[in-house]
């Protein structure tokens, strides 16, 4: 019987140290992640702040830096270049020291809110912010799902990834088409997708740690900010997609 009690005391203060272990991981993930969306909404309102100011008529005027950003072919790095980043970034993650990922994070979150800045331009402050709470509740809604189901998320994996990559083509097809029917179904079909990306990844953070519990830190913290990066992306573009429908234009 003593034999019996003590297995059951170590193997229940072994499910509450691995509890507080994934908590612990879990918090810091979307510490990480609130952080670089902390700093893209910063950058992205600072360069839209330099790139335009309101005439006496109300009228908004591109400044210097913002015809140089915003009408030369700048705009087209810009637009692209956080794609090309963050695919090297996720490639080389593993070879990177802890420190420099996150540097490297943050830089990217840095780069993401210049090409995000436009928005600013087109869409009413008012709309941006309704549209940042209704994806920071809807975000939060997901990604608690995510994080209690007992469903297996994973089989659809492979399903949202490949929507996703498809979305990715439709996108830049359409930025020459300029077909409002195609950006409708687009918009439509992204905001479905990163809905389930949001609960499917937070599952898969959580999956993460528990088969990867005994490993050292300097996985674990790369693992955090893998998955804050999943998050990021997955809120960043909720947010992008639900844009198209709740933001009101500037006139």
């Amino acid at each position: 019987m003593a034999d019996f009690n003590t297995m059951r005391s170590t193997d229940a203060a072994r499910a509450s140290y691995i509890d507080e272990g994934l908590r612990a991981h879990m918090n810091k993930v979307y510490g990480l992640m609130a952080g670089g969306m902390a700093i893209t909404g910063v950058v992205a309102w600072l360069f839209a702040a330099m790139s335009a100011t309101v005439d006496a008529s109300g009228q908004m005027q591109l400044t210097q830096f913002g015809a140089a950003i915003y009408t030369s072919p700048l705009k087209w790095v810009l637009m692209f270049a956080p794609l090309v980043v963050v695919f090297a970034f996720s490639a080389t993650l593993h070879k990177m020291q802890t420190s420099t990922a996150q540097m490297v994070f943050w830089a990217y979150a840095a780069l993401m809110g210049a090409s995000l800045s436009s928005i600013f331009l087109v869409y009413t402050g008012v709309s941006i912010a309704t549209t940042f709470l209704v994806t920071a509740i809807a975000f939060a809604g997901l990604s608690l799902y995510g994080y209690t189901t007992k469903r297996n998320l994973t089989a659809f994996g492979s399903f949202l990834m490949m929507g996703v990559i498809g979305l990715v083509v439709a996108s830049i097809v359409n930025i020459f088409l300029a077909s409002s029917a195609l950006q409708f179904a687009i918009s439509v079909i992204g905001v479905l997708l990163f809905a389930g990306l949001t609960a499917y990844d937070t599952q898969n953070i959580k999956n993460t740690y528990l088969q990867m519990v005994n490993s050292d830190r300097d996985f674990l913290g790369k693992a955090a900010i893998l998955g804050a990066l999943q998050l990021y992306l997955d809120f960043i573009n909720l947010f992008m997609f639900l844009l198209q429908f709740l933001g009101d234009r500037r006139e």
